[in-house]
């Protein structure tokens, strides 16, 4: 399980996740939460919450498509999953529900006041569950994975193609 929350800093948690999988034969859920915890917190008019509702949903569907054919054009098979709730609470609850392997997370994502609203998702979630999780750090760039005993392949550019094969 490939859980996002569509920022920039996620995008090494897809490759890594997505590499783990084609290794391994598994399928990968692409999983974004839109918590709408945030929506209770504040006071606004009801179509201000609603046209960010709408916003935050969008980033969810275009950060699990993304995911999606990312994973299908190296040969894993990927399900977008779009949850409502508390992100630590839907990202561990999903994960026992659908029995994964493994639950690949960003170390962080969000940034500023939201990450501080928000608590760190990552955190929480590494601290609660009992699947093995991997935390990927936002500043680790990796060069290469040497793919299941094969030679040395560059990453950043074979994931977005079909070469890894």
């Amino acid at each position: 399980m490939i859980a996002t929350d569509g920022s920039k800093a996620a995008e090494n948690v897809v490759d890594f996740g997505i590499e783990i999988a084609g290794c391994s034969g598994a399928k990968v859920y692409a999983v974004y939460v839109i918590d709408i915890s945030f929506f209770d917190s504040i006071l606004m008019d009801e179509s201000w919450v609603k046209n960010a509702y709408e916003q935050f949903e969008r980033v969810g569907r275009d950060a699990i498509c993304c995911i999606e054919e990312k994973a299908k054009t190296v040969g894993v098979e990927a399900a977008p999953i779009l949850l409502k709730g508390n992100a630590a609470e839907k990202i561990l609850d999903f994960a026992e529900n659908q029995k994964v392997d493994m639950i690949v997370i960003g170390s962080t994502g969000k940034s500023g006041v939201e990450r501080f609203m928000l608590g760190s998702v990552s955190e929480k979630v590494m601290r609660n569950s009992k699947i093995p999780v991997l935390v990927v750090h936002e500043r680790f760039k990796p060069e290469s994975f040497i793919r299941c005993g094969q030679e040395e392949k560059i990453v950043s550019a074979n994931i977005a193609s079909s070469d890894t094969k």
